[in-house]
């Protein structure tokens, strides 16, 4: 059996490890087998993926040459990832990757103590308790964490400052989400501090994003906070699209919000946190120990406002954003 064959085997979200042929699992014993555990999807995932092999490439790593990649995808039922993660756990992979947020990431921790792990895109990962220390993460998990719930106030205050008349404004949660309590509870400060009021609204389904934007329209909300969410990320362009359809003025936290037809976004790089961890994931496979790479965080955020959807809702950019702006999309 070539690589490739190999390789298409271990990314079916079915395969199991007693269902391997012998040559299949002789080619495993030959390369080392990267757990890719998310709870997002294969389709809307693409680009984080290719940056998420970006990162093995700089370590010296090639999908198919000397590494093979086992995916496991969720596609936003965040109840399937402890099953999905228990699989990698049991193919004996050299290193898990949890990828999509907080959810994925304590799946993975919670299904093994002994091989590594390394998580993309995850907000506060002390307080979600996977690991005691960003400098100091022991055990065997550490990863990238992006920081999002310091953004929740920035966001708050930059949608006030393109909406000026808004004095209610609606905050997305995913209440299956484990961060889903710490991101309304930072929300809820954010509000009282800019002197507004927030409408902390659920949303876990497609119908239930379409229910949170029909509340909306009651509550007279001027304007939408989406934070840094896997389901919410899997599910960007119907966000975008109903905030178009309701006239809504949304900020969101990556910049693919705003090229799919957001408003505005403010946050670190998506991209980027995949790409370096997938050199987190490099360097373990070099020998390097989990407890001993400290939690890496973002190092820039970017403004990216959205001039054509700012027209479209008949709102003008104050020159002060234009020029804070890191990106302006006509």
């Amino acid at each position: 059996m070539n690589r490739r064959a190999v390789v298409a085997m271990l990314g079916g979200a079915a395969v199991s490890s007693f269902a391997w042929p012998r040559a299949a699992r002789a080619q495993q014993a030959a390369m080392p087998v990267i757990g890719f555990v998310s709870s997002r999807s294969p389709g809307e995932s693409a680009g984080v993926v290719a940056a998420f092999r970006q990162g093995l490439r700089e370590g010296g790593f090639v999908e198919g040459q000397n590494v093979i990649i086992a995916f496991r995808w969720a596609e936003g039922r965040y109840d399937r990832l402890p099953a999905l993660a228990a699989e990698l756990v049991d193919l004996r992979v050299a290193v898990v990757f949890a990828a999509g947020g907080p959810p994925s990431a304590l799946a993975a921790k919670a299904a093994t103590r002994t091989i590594p792990v390394v998580f993309s895109a995850v907000n506060d990962p002390v307080r979600l308790g996977l690991v005691p220390s960003l400098s100091r993460p022991g055990g065997n998990v550490t990863g990238m964490s992006i920081l999002t719930l310091e953004m929740v106030a920035k966001s708050a205050q930059l949608l006030k400052e393109l909406v000026p008349t808004a004095t209610v404004i609606a905050y997305l949660v995913n209440p299956s989400s484990p961060a889903a309590d710490l991101y309304a509870g930072e929300a809820v400060t954010a509000a009282s501090a800019l002197g507004i009021t927030i409408h902390v609204l659920n949303a876990d389904t497609e119908r239930g994003l379409d229910d949170a934007f029909a509340a909306m329209q009651k509550l007279g909300a001027g304007g939408l906070v989406v934070p840094a969410e896997p389901f919410f990320d899997s599910q960007r362009d119907r966000i975008v699209a109903l905030a178009a359809q309701h006239a809504v003025p949304m900020i969101a936290t990556f910049r693919e919000y705003a090229v799919a037809g957001a408003l505005m976004t403010y946050g670190a790089s998506l991209p980027d946190s995949y790409r370096r961890a997938g050199v987190y994931v490099g360097r373990i496979l070099r020998g390097e120990k989990p407890q001993d790479l400290p939690v890496m965080q973002p190092t820039k955020y970017d403004l990216v406002v959205n001039l054509k959807t700012a027209r479209a809702l008949g709102l003008a950019v104050p020159d002060r954003l234009l020029a804070l702006a890191d990106e302006v999309l006509e």
